[in-house]
């Protein structure tokens, strides 16, 4: 996905796999022999991190100290220091993955680093064969489709004019709302750095542009999920406290996706009793369509007290998924 975004933004790419073992050199380039032997400390950076725009380290947090002490600053101040000399970077945006949160006091400061988290669970049992399906048309695509060059949609000369109106956004109508926020976070147990409190602003002015606004609002605020969490546990919490906080449509989605949640489990429970001939099942079922009932009815309710277009959406996934289990009943029941 990475890659696909530098190529769409017409942006030079690196990607680099860390371990324990890995040097400096793999990522930083290698020094400048020749230029040693004349008394020079010279790296050769051409294709490595220095030179790239965008960047993407898988297993981000097994680099040795050496990498780590030189990707802090990289990251912070968009520098390399490196021997004698500095060098400043280019780069725009990197991108880490990782299979563990951090918790060694040495990672923390560079975990701190990274604003924007995205935290993933493996695919749900009722998309596996979704899963499959779409794994085995990659892998024929990449085998049997002729690699063609992408034609970028903007460069980064244009992507700075965006940055440029993110920095003009008016922030003074959500500051009195946020710091309330960071309070309520820190009161549950949820720290976040004074970095991280400062950074927040330019991903909050960044949704308004997004939005098409130029000034910020509340649902602006909604971005603190994606910076906030330090861990799974922490994303529960913080989507606790933005849905009682804030007067958005997101407490409605976050409502509807608990419901969703719960109906593919119901599907697959349901599924599973379809073949089974007993007046228990009959029973089970009789009861399931009471209560399918009720949810229709909760949902229902959702969509008119929000009258936002994201929640309407949600809303018909719901209700289709409602009709997907009572039509199974349905067949069941006389």
């Amino acid at each position: 996905m990475i890659r696909r975004v530098s190529e769409l933004l017409n942006a030079k790419f690196f990607s680099y796999l860390l371990t324990r073992f890995t040097e400096p050199s793999e990522l930083f380039g290698p020094i400048d022999i020749k230029a040693l032997e004349d008394g020079r400390y010279v790296r050769i950076t051409s294709g490595k991190l220095p030179s790239a725009e965008i960047a993407f380290l898988d297993e981000i947090f097994k680099a040795n100290s050496a990498i780590l002490n030189a990707l802090n600053t990289l990251l912070q101040e968009r520098v390399l220091y490196d021997g004698y000399s500095e060098i400043a970077v280019p780069l725009w945006s990197l991108f880490g993955a990782s299979n563990e949160v951090p918790e060694e006091p040495e990672l923390v400061a560079f975990y701190d680093r990274f604003l924007l988290r995205h935290f993933v669970k493996p695919v749900p049992e009722n998309l596996w064969k979704d899963l499959l399906d779409k794994s085995w048309a990659l892998e024929r695509s990449m085998y049997f489709t002729e690699k063609r060059r992408i034609e970028p949609v903007m460069d980064l000369r244009e992507l700075k004019k965006f940055h440029e109106a993110v920095l003009n956004i008016d922030l003074e109508p959500v500051k009195h709302k946020l710091t309330k926020l960071f309070a309520a976070f820190e009161s549950r147990g949820i720290h976040i750095s004074d970095r991280r409190k400062g950074k927040a602003l330019k991903v909050i002015a960044s949704n308004a542009v997004l939005e098409g606004r130029s000034k910020a609002s509340e649902q602006d605020l909604m971005v603190l999920k994606y910076l906030v969490p330090g861990d799974w546990d922490e994303l529960e919490k913080v989507n606790t406290i933005l849905s009682e906080e804030l007067k958005t449509p997101y407490r409605y989605l976050r409502e509807l996706g608990e419901i969703k949640t719960n109906l593919q489990e119901l599907l697959n429970y349901v599924v599973s009793l379809q073949p089974v001939e007993s007046k228990y099942v009959d029973y089970r079922f009789k009861q399931i369509m009471r209560d399918l009932e009720l949810t229709r009815e909760r949902v229902a309710a959702i969509a008119i007290e929000s009258q936002d277009r994201t929640v309407q959406k949600a809303v018909e996934e719901v209700l289709d998924l409602v009709e997907q289990i009572a039509s199974i009943i349905k067949k069941r029941l006389p």
